[in-house]
């Protein structure tokens, strides 16, 4: 507590009261209660101001803040020690100048109150804000009071949605750099002229579509940036402002590229018009452009460009185009970048004798060009994924050649004899190489890198005639070859080797001596061989910090755990029995992986203390299934650290999610992030569960789930953010018939294909900017991407978890497919970035389609993107699927279901034959297809015929084997005989031999029985078969006498004993045996009135509506002494068929009476 007054010291209006006072930071805090903390709290900024002595007043001191309404306070200290220990402390705070303030992304709607407090600020940054011009009346903390800051040289002012330009920072004279980008602005004022000391003037990301003429009164504005606007051509006013050397006007709406316009400003130097839609250049009376040095026309959509009218270019850019053919001048040419376009052929003249880099890569080249060779200074060469089948030996004479990547191409061999050759880096990956030239290792002494994976390679050529050698190569990757034992022993003539990948050969060993001898080995793979031990001199390799031998035969536990450096061991999938640990675990140790050995075992000390391990994997006592039924999928996953050693990937597996009928798997990727994917892994499973609560629609749940993701993120998603595929397999819980539905999601470049007969199919998406839709999306709202092509520089997917402040560009809904499982899908990978970006989907598919262990797989993948080159993080989840016929339905999918031999059987044998009454049955579940009805013949000689025809024409007996059973329709093996939403009208022919046959069917006097048409001796009954697989449930509950639906016919006469019974035959159908009456005395034949009396009731109208018309010469005639005996069953008929109505009114059937409605 101090006395303390505030104002002038000689007002007698102020009076001296006790206060509490404190000096916080640069602020001295005044309370305004009497002896008291609590209450107002008065705050006087000090820096900038003064701290004096008070004479009139012993140990007194006045405070004062700078700027034109400033304030004082005095303050009366109690003695001199206090009083002596302020003025220090508060003399040092003043005495201090704030010249840089940053504001941005703190939500600000309005200037706060203390930003004036020092009116020194020379830079100032509000960027990511929501200031508004006006924000309220109440409030003069508008923007317009910036102009009070006299000394400011840089205000930042992006990203805030101003709608309009501030014209009050054109009262600024000292302002040399103003960004005002992403503010939705249409117009710039005439004001800026006025602003004549202004510099560096940013508006991209704007609506802007023009510039005012005024801007030429700056003279010394240097830079201007208008990417991402709405310019269809190059201002005008531009030619006017000659401090300028760079022309930025990237992502505009830009198609024709006018060289006048260029001619006319010769003070440009480089040229940005990349992400336009620029499809072709008009030169009209140019000769050559000799000012402008660097041109970018990345992603445009040029066919051909014929670029030598720029004859002094030095940086050429022209990728991702549709360029089939390049011309360029190569006078003064230093760097050719072309890649991702359709050349056949690139012509530079004259040779350009300053080229350095160059990248031709991904293209349709066959040939390098000649003028290649002659380039003197090249240093890189990219000429990956083409079609190249040779390389010119003069091309390694290149004394300059530093880094010749030649992957993806068609090469045979390489030149025989190479000599002098300077290379370091040498990639000829993924060729059809047999052999290496012989004496490439000889002759390459400064070779350092040598990838020549995925060839075909059985033999390494030597590396020295003699003991003595020269080689100085440190990585070597000879992954996927055809190397045996006989290569090892070449190995040491690279003393100096660090990495050695020999991951799927043929080695099946790995001698001692060898080993022994490389002893600056610091990672080596040789999984995916035969090896049945690692020899134990590899502790002789110190410096060994991986080792990675998967997939093997090892049954020895290695030494590895004798080496300090040791980081990660990899010793999965081989046939481990015990592991042999020393008595402390090396200290640097991360990573054990021993799953995949079947016959390990550990005891409770070993597991104690591998349990120390950050990442031990080991496998998990597996529970089986209850049910005993053979797993419909199985899975295996890996992870693989970055070379940062930092693991930014995660997996997710779940096979038995929510119950036993659905699976959940998942990848996620943050990139360089680690907290993301771990959020991811934890949280969205149980995001999915709750989601699927409450829609059963693959695409809303799936949707809805990454939303909820993005919104759980919380503060982490707001600056950092990551990539995710999920994959849901799902059965209906209501038809245990059903089919298998597998629901992928995902965002960013974590992808999903399907192995469906031996083939990939993709079920993701990677949205990029090379997307059209996606790249027009950016563009409306006013994204900027970067020359790296990331959203604002941070990301290049523009769909992906986090990334908050990025919204609207950067959104989080995920591109959502579902697909039916079949017996065809063999397996489906889940990736993530690092494993698409090293391996295609094709060969990734084509690599573990022959794996039969889904984690074993797993690590193949990871292996073989790790020795192609990929550095990054990596996570692979291999499902492999066991799709019965059993589990299969294809009745929904469009009628044609995938080819399959042996699930769709190409015809259906129906064939009567003398059999025991016993005999008769429906077909097996096992088979799932009628292939064979027998019956016996009654003694009235009757015959029975079955098919599938809507003629008059009486069907085979027999079947064609080459015809299918319903032409035009092939039924899948739940549902063989089911037709969907159509009727199936089957004829049934009786012939009487018997005097006493005539039944008077068709007599004057009766009506004719729906259901039955009569031509003569012939009576045609209707029977509707569909597909039930809908309403089985509901079928299975009504009582066999009420039901409608698929009446089985039955040529049998019950013997006696032979009990009445309905049955559920595997083909979706009830049938039903019933106790026929004979019309005729004396006589056992199929009583086909009651068959016809029990067809299913339709409404009327259709094909089958009306009943057919008797031919009155072919009518039965009844015998007078049988006449009252006919009618009598007739009645009794009758009666029946109403008893049977009134029990369907107790089992309503409406719901199907649709599917009895067939029009023609």
């Amino acid at each position: 507590m101090y006395n303390v007054r505030k104002g002038k010291i000689h007002l007698p209006v102020n009076r001296w009261t006790r206060r509490q006072a404190i000096l916080c930071g640069t602020c001295l805090i005044v309370s305004s209660v009497k002896e008291s903390q609590t209450g107002k709290m008065h705050v006087l900024p000090l820096i900038g101001g003064k701290v004096e002595e008070v004479k009139k007043h012993q140990h007194c001191l006045a405070f004062s803040s700078s700027g034109p309404q400033s304030q004082t306070y005095y303050i009366c200290f109690d003695n001199f020690t206090e009083y002596l220990r302020w003025l220090r402390q508060a003399s040092k705070v003043a005495s201090q100048r704030i010249s840089s303030v940053d504001l941005s992304c703190c939500s600000l709607e309005h200037l706060p109150a203390n930003l004036f407090y020092s009116q020194d600020l020379t830079h100032l940054n509000l960027k990511q804000n929501f200031l508004r011009l006006n924000p309220s009346p109440s409030t003069s903390r508008a923007l317009s009071e910036l102009q009070r800051f006299t000394k400011l040289k840089s205000l930042n002012l992006s990203n805030n949605n101003l709608g309009d330009f501030p014209l009050a920072v054109c009262n600024i004279p000292t302002l040399t750099e103003l960004n005002v980008s992403c503010n939705a602005l249409r117009s710039i004022p005439a004001a800026v002229g006025e602003m004549h000391n202004l510099q560096t003037f940013l508006l991209d990301g704007n609506f802007l579509q023009s510039l005012p003429d005024e801007l030429e009164h700056i003279h010394q504005l240097s830079y201007v940036s208008l990417s991402f606007n709405e310019f269809t051509d190059i201002p005008g006013v531009l030619e006017k402002l000659t401090a300028m050397d760079k022309l930025c006007m990237s992502g505009n709406c830009m198609d024709t590229l006018n060289l006048q316009v260029l001619k006319r400003m010769p003070h440009i130097k480089h040229v940005d018009l990349r992400l336009n839609s620029i499809r072709r250049l008009e030169a009209d009376e140019i000769d050559f452009l000799h000012h402008v040095t660097q041109l970018d026309l990345r992603d445009n959509k040029l066919g051909e460009l014929d670029a030598t009218v720029f004859n002094n270019v030095e940086v050429l850019h022209c990728e991702r185009n549709q360029l089939v053919t390049l011309k360029i001048s190569g006078y003064f040419l230093k760097a050719l970048y072309a890649s991702c376009n359709e050349l056949v052929h690139l012509d530079v003249y004259p040779v350009p004798n300053c080229l350095a880099y160059m990248d031709i890569s991904r293209n349709h080249l066959e040939n390098l060009p000649e003028w290649l060779c002659d380039s003197r200074k090249l240093e890189v060469l990219d000429v990956g994924h083409n079609q190249i089948r040779e390389l010119p030996a003069r091309l390694f004479y290149n004394s300059s050649l530093r880094k010749l990547l030649a992957g993806h191409n068609m090469l045979g061999r390489l030149p025989d004899r190479l000599e002098r050759t300077q290379v370091e880096v040498l990639d000829v990956q993924h060729n059809q190489l047999l052999e290496l030239p012989s004496n490439l290792l000889l002759k390459a002494n400064s070779l350092r890198f040598l990838n020549a994976s995925a060839n075909k390679l059985e033999m390494l050529p030597p590396a020295t005639l003699s003991e003595e050698t020269h080689s100085i190569l440190q990585e070597l990757y000879l992954t996927n070859n055809n190397l045996t034992d006989k290569c090892v022993p070449l190995l040491t003539g690279h003393p100096h080797l660090k990495i050695l990948h020999m991951a799927y050969n043929r080695l099946q060993s790995f001698p001692a001596s060898k080993m022994a001898k490389l002893e600056e080995l610091e990672e080596i793979d040789i999984s995916g061989n035969k090896l049945k031990a690692i020899p134990t001199t590899i502790m002789n390799c110190r410096r060994m910090h991986t080792v990675i031998a998967h997939s093997n035969c090892i049954e020895v536990f290695p030494e590895v755990m004798q080496l300090s450096e040791i980081k990660c061991v990899d010793l999965s999938c081989n046939e481990l029995s015990e592991v042999t640990l020393p008595e402390n675990l090396p200290p640097k140790l991360q990573e054990l992986d021993l799953t995949g050995n079947p016959r390990l075992a550990l005891d409770h000390k070993t597991l104690e203390l591998l349990n120390n391990i950050r990442c031990f994997k080991i496998d998990q006592p597996s529970a089986g299934d209850a049910s005993g039924a053979p797993a419909v999928w199985s899975h295996g996953y890996t992870e693989a650290s970055g070379v940062k050693n930092k693991l930014c990937v995660a997996a997710l597996s779940a096979n038995n999610f929510c119950d036993n009928r659905e699976a959940l798997y998942g990848v996620f990727d943050g990139d360089r992030n680690v907290e993301v994917p771990y959020l991811l892994q934890c949280t969205m499973s149980d995001i999915l569960a709750e989601e699927l609560q409450k829609t059963k629609n693959e695409e809303e749940y799936m949707i809805n789930t990454f939303i909820v993701m993005q919104r759980k993120l919380g503060t982490a998603g707001q600056k950092l953010g990551g990539s995710a595929v999920l994959c849901h397999i799902k059965h209906d819980p209501m038809d245990p018939g059903g089919c298998f539905t597998l629901t992928s999601a995902n965002v960013g470049k974590c992808q999903t294909v399907l192995c469906r007969n031996g083939k990939p199919l993709p079920l993701s998406r990677c949205y990029v900017m090379s997307c059209e839709e996606e790249l027009k999306r950016i563009k409306q709202h006013k994204a900027i991407i970067t020359e790296d092509g990331k959203v604002n520089g941070v990301t290049d997917s523009t769909r992906i978890l986090g990334y908050t402040f990025l919204h609207p560009s950067v959104v989080p809904r995920p591109h959502v497919q579902s697909i039916t499982l079949t017996p065809q899908d063999e397996f489906f990978i889940l990736g993530s970035k690092g494993l698409w970006d090293s391996l295609s989907m094709d060969e990734a598919v084509e690599a573990v389609r022959n794996v039969p262990d889904a984690l074993a797989a797993a690590k193949k993948l990871c292996t073989l993107a790790q020795s192609y080159g990929c550095n990054d993080s990596i996570s692979a989840v291999v499902v492999q699927l066991n799709v019965t016929e059993d589990s299969f339905c294809c009745c929904e999918l469009n009628g044609v279901p995938p080819p399959s031999p042996g699930i769709f059987p190409q015809s259906v044998n129906v064939v009567i034959k003398d059999r025991p009454a016993d005999a008769l049955g429906m077909p097996s579940s096992s088979s799932g297809m009628a292939s064979e009805i027998s019956s016996e013949i009654s003694t009235s000689e009757m015959s029975s015929e079955v098919g599938s025809t809507a003629s008059d024409e009486p069907p085979q007996v027999a079947m064609n084997e080459n015809s299918p059973a319903y032409p035009g329709e092939q039924r899948c093996m739940l549902h063989p005989v089911c037709l969907s939403n159509s009727f199936q009208r089957q004829l049934s022919s009786a012939t009487f031999s018997s005097a006493f046959s005539d039944n008077g069917l068709d007599s004057d006097d009766e009506e004719p029985i729906e259901g039955v048409f009569t031509n003569g001796s012939r009576v045609e009954v209707e029977v509707d078969i569909h597909c039930s697989r809908a309403k089985e449930k509901q079928l299975l509950q009504v009582p066999v006498e009420a039901s409608d639906e698929g009446i089985v016919i039955s040529a049998n006469e019950d013997e006696p004993g032979l009990p009445r019974k309905a049955e559920y035959s595997a083909t979706g159908t009830i049938g039903r045996r019933r106790g026929n009456g004979s019309v005729a005395p004396h006589e056992r034949s199929h009583n086909l009135i009651e068959v016809a009396t029990d067809a299913p009731l339709r409404k009327t109208g259709g094909y089958f509506a009306a009943p057919a018309q008797p031919d009155p010469d072919d009518q039965f005639i009844i015998p007078p002494e049988l006449e009252e005996e006919v009618k009598e069953i007739m009645k009794q008929h009758q009666e029946q068929q109403q008893q049977q109505q009134q029990q369907q009114k107790q089992y309503p059937m409406d719901h199907l009476a649709d599917y009895y409605d067939t029009p023609l």
